[in-house]
């Protein structure tokens, strides 16, 4: 299933063939699928903006928007704007972050933690907490971002060997990081009881509470990430059929893990440090994308990319609702949520096998 898109791409060419035909149905099936996707987003959103401990009326969140005045339900509607505005750029960037990590490992159950990105990120702030006494507020984007970059590379310097990083190597590689940092996080925690304190509400993931400055800081990570994926499609799409097979169809496979995995962990890294590390999202929405769109990256991105933040939004709203007037993190909903659909991608698998 996995072959059929590059397949067809690669023989879409020859006149009258019938890969050419089944690209441009394909186009036709699924094209006007990402207006809908566009659409449950932007309910989401208006559902981000509306909800809360007060609720404001749809047509007066709209007004707000276009108009915005002086009345309470105007404050509102312009205090939660920034929440939204990061579930949907942090949305994107782990659903876009998680197609790329199963495309490069080749690992349908592959999330962008598969290379230590969140792992490495949370390292270094508990380091700043505990022996540095910084770590709050904005000072966690700068911590945050180099923990995960620098997490990357170390998986990509242990797992490469003289033939280059594998699938395989790389995954027992960020296996190994993963465990080293997690030990050394709970080591510091432990005996740093301030920095767990603080730590403790971070891990858990959350968009209540952030600093609207924390969008235009992680802004240019998020954007360099996305731009890079804009040239991976068709890169991953030959991956799938093998390195060797790729090498032959004329990919580049070394050039395509390294700019993979650059742009999944800007996009990770960059939504780690705002928001703090939000499971499932990057694993969850790849697969529901795949029912409807099948392997072919060059539908499983945009698609990702709309869906994720709606996902996001949606189960953020969920945990305003739930635990009213209090409100539930969003990190604990998409692992109630994302639950249920890791289940059912193993299922698939075993249908596969």
């Amino acid at each position: 299933m996995a072959d059929a898109p590059l397949l067809s791409a690669a023989r879409a060419g020859r006149p009258g063939s019938g890969p050419r035909r089944d690209a441009k149905s394909g186009v036709a099936r699924l094209a006007p699928g990402l207006a809908l996707a566009a659409f449950v987003l932007a309910v989401a959103a208006l559902l981000s903006i509306a909800v809360g401990t007060r609720f404001v009326p749809p047509e007066t969140v709209w007004n707000a928007l276009i108009d915005p005045g002086s009345s309470f339900d105007d404050t509102v509607v312009q205090s939660r704007i920034p929440r939204t505005v990061l579930g949907l750029l942090c949305g994107s960037a782990l659903a876009v972050s998680g197609v790329i990590m199963q495309g490069l490992t080749r690992n349908p159950l592959g999330d962008p933690g598969l290379l230590g990105i969140n792992v490495g990120a949370a390292a270094t702030i508990v380091t700043g907490l505990a022996f540095f006494g910084v770590g709050t507020g904005q000072e966690r984007v700068w911590l945050a971002l180099p923990g995960a970059l620098v997490a990357v590379v170390a998986v990509y310097a242990l797992g490469s060997g003289r033939r280059g990083a594998t699938p395989v190597k790389l995954v027992l590689a960020g296996a190994v990081i993963t465990a080293i940092l997690s030990a050394y996080i709970q080591a510091v925690t432990l005996t740093h009881p301030d920095a767990f304190e603080s730590y403790r509400f971070w891990v858990l993931g959350s968009l209540a509470g952030r600093d609207p400055a924390l969008i235009g800081q992680v802004l240019p990570y998020l954007i360099a990430g996305f731009v890079l994926a804009l040239f991976l499609p068709g890169s991953l799409n030959a991956l799938a059929l093998g390195d060797d097979t790729a090498t032959a169809l004329g990919a580049k496979v070394g050039r395509t893990r390294v700019l993979g995995a650059l742009a999944a962990a800007l996009l990770c890294a960059g939504s780690t440090a705002a928001v703090g590390p939000i499971a499932f999202i990057g694993l969850a929405v790849p697969h529901i994308v795949r029912t409807f769109t099948g392997d072919d990256h060059r539908w499983l991105l945009p698609y990702s990319a709309l869906l994720g933040p709606a996902l996001l939004l949606l189960a953020d709203v969920l945990g305003r609702i739930v635990a009213s007037p209090q409100e539930l993190e969003v990190g604990v909903v998409t692992a109630f949520l994302g639950a249920p659909v890791l289940l059912m991608a193993v299922r698939r698998m075993r249908g596969r096998a």
